[in-house]
């Protein structure tokens, strides 16, 4: 019987999540302008002043940014943007094949409610610990120090050491319910989306089963599930970002943005 050649060993469970987390520190790097872009323009408009900086666009948002706040503003926050992936993203895609083959035992190919199950359990397990990395995040991102006002934070430890004394340890996980809204509409809008214009593209003969069907499958499952997902990740960083007593609930957020700023806030960055 001839043994497995290093290539055929599958990796263990650790070298999947250290990969994976190590993969998306990385990707976080390189996209975290965006990021606090993003976080900016779901922000704007919830407390109106005369003299504050209106951003448009992405692109628009990371220059004003630059010029009026400095380029390093643009990464204000990107230590606990790490910590998040090493605390979300390493377990949530390092323990998804395990996860999967657990949903699936018996079965020769996991099943698409296997995928959908493991990726939500891992998703589910990734937010609730990494939830307080994500409350550090967003409020980094969000504070400016124009205008004469007085950063809430001036780092990151310092940023989780005053929401623990100010607001309780409730403070660092405040937001959970929408995150975990937002994964499980993430998880199975893209999982199902990728699945279906995949099978679709090769069922009509449009494209054969390899890369540009992939690519473009899932290039519309992305857009597909952000469109979906972008109403809950406004409310969830509004509802983060706010200080106590601002919102009294997670809906109370959700219907403040709705009459004071309409539909359209939903979708903002």
């Amino acid at each position: 019987m001839v043994g497995l050649t290093a290539s055929d060993v599958p990796p263990t469970m650790a070298v999947k999540i250290f990969s994976a987390g190590v993969a998306a520190c990385v990707a976080d790097v390189i996209t975290f302008p965006l990021d606090t872009a993003k976080v900016r323009l779901q922000i704007q408009g919830e407390c109106r002043t005369s003299s504050a900086i209106k951003y448009k666009g992405v692109l628009g948002t990371i220059t004003t940014l630059a010029k009026t706040e400095g380029p390093l503003k643009l990464y204000s926050g990107l230590p606990a943007g790490l910590q998040r992936q090493i605390s979300f993203a390493s377990l949530r895609i390092g323990l998804y094949d395990t996860v999967q083959e657990f949903f699936s035992t018996g079965k020769e190919t996991a099943s698409l409610g296997s995928k959908i199950s493991a990726g939500l359990t891992t998703g589910g397990v990734a937010v609730f610990i990494g939830q307080p990395t994500e409350v550090v995040k967003v409020r980094l991102q969000a504070q400016s120090h124009l205008h004469g006002l007085k950063p809430r934070y001036t780092g990151t430890y310092n940023a989780y050491r005053i929401i623990a004394t100010t607001e309780g340890l409730r403070g660092l996980w405040k937001g959970t319910t929408p995150n975990l809204t937002r994964n499980v509409i993430i998880n199975c809008t893209e999982i199902v989306t990728y699945d279906l214009m995949k099978e679709a593209l090769v069922k009509n003969k449009l494209l054969s089963d390899d890369l540009p069907c992939h690519f473009v499958s899932a290039l519309i499952a992305g857009f597909c599930t952000t469109v979906l997902s972008s109403p809950v990740d406004v409310v969830k960083t509004r509802f983060v970002n706010s200080p106590p007593g601002q919102y009294t609930s997670v809906p109370n957020c959700a219907m403040t943005m709705l009459t004071r700023e309409g539909p359209l806030a939903f979708f903002k960055g």
